[in-house]
């Protein structure tokens, strides 16, 4: 009962979030759209239902199972340790953030995981829907390194469902086409990843791209650095080269992008 709640709990934030963002960059756009925003929306969003109808098949709740069973079974580093509940939740945001920082930076630097991730950056704009825009062979491997994660750290239900709660609405945040004002991105900046923060990360320029890793903190980047922050917001070119088409940006050739032949 209580999985089944914290998984309505999730899909409540995940279109909660989408709706939100959305009513706002229509009310404070950052930049006019390049291309149809409408046109790119039924992309993304045809890709994330893809995605789930398939994953739910093959995977089913295989995340949520095994954080309710490492719990059960006491295993896992969290449960060797004496501390206060509230420790372990921020102990598995903090740790799980962390890795996905670095599974972040293997995408961009491994060339078969590049083939894959590659598709996020082919799109032309940014906005809240490029935050759903991934292949299913990422979103797979993905789900096998977090079952490996949830095994090892023994992160119980909650812990995983805050941080995936906190991935989504991070990623939704800092993925906006948003008007936000300069005081409050530099704060934010501090600890937290901002939209600006993130635009670098989706720039054509490849050292460019190749910078600002992190999701929900900016800390693992300034720590290790591949933090790039002077760089001339107006001025950034959304997507890879090669693929500025967007008429060979649908979805079937979305589907079949990491079997094609690389761009640089």
């Amino acid at each position: 009962m209580l999985e089944a709640n914290l998984s309505w709990v999730r899909m409540a934030f995940f279109f909660g979030g989408l709706a939100f963002f959305l009513l706002l960059e229509l009310i404070l756009p950052y930049r006019r759209p390049s291309v149809s925003k409408l046109k790119r929306w039924l992309i993304n969003l045809g890709i994330t239902t893809f995605n789930t109808l398939i994953l739910r098949l093959v995977l089913g709740s295989a995340i949520v199972a095994t954080a309710a069973y490492v719990t059960q079974q006491k295993m896992g580093v969290l449960n060797l340790v004496a501390m206060p509940y509230w420790l372990k939740l921020l102990a598995t945001l903090v740790f799980m953030d962390f890795m996905l920082y670095i599974w972040h930076l293997l995408n961009h630097e491994v060339p078969f995981f590049w083939r894959f991730h590659r598709v996020h950056h082919t799109d032309l704009n940014m906005d809240v829907s490029t935050a759903t825009r991934f292949h299913l062979g990422e979103l797979a491997i993905s789900a096998g390194i977090k079952i490996g994660l949830v095994f090892f750290l023994g992160a119980d239900l909650l812990g995983v469902t805050i941080f995936e709660t906190a991935l989504v609405l991070a990623a939704q945040f800092h993925h906006s086409s948003l008007k936000v004002p300069w005081w409050f991105e530099r704060l934010f900046w501090l600890l937290f990843v901002p939209p600006s923060m993130h635009r670098i990360h989706h720039s054509v320029k490849i050292p460019e791209r190749n910078s600002n890793y992190g999701t929900i903190f900016s800390l693992w980047d300034r720590l290790l650095g591949t933090m790039v922050s002077r760089v001339e917001q107006g001025r950034i070119i959304i997507g890879v080269g090669g693929h500025f088409d967007q008429s060979e940006l649908g979805l079937h050739r979305l589907l079949v992008m990491p079997f094609a032949p690389p761009v640089p």
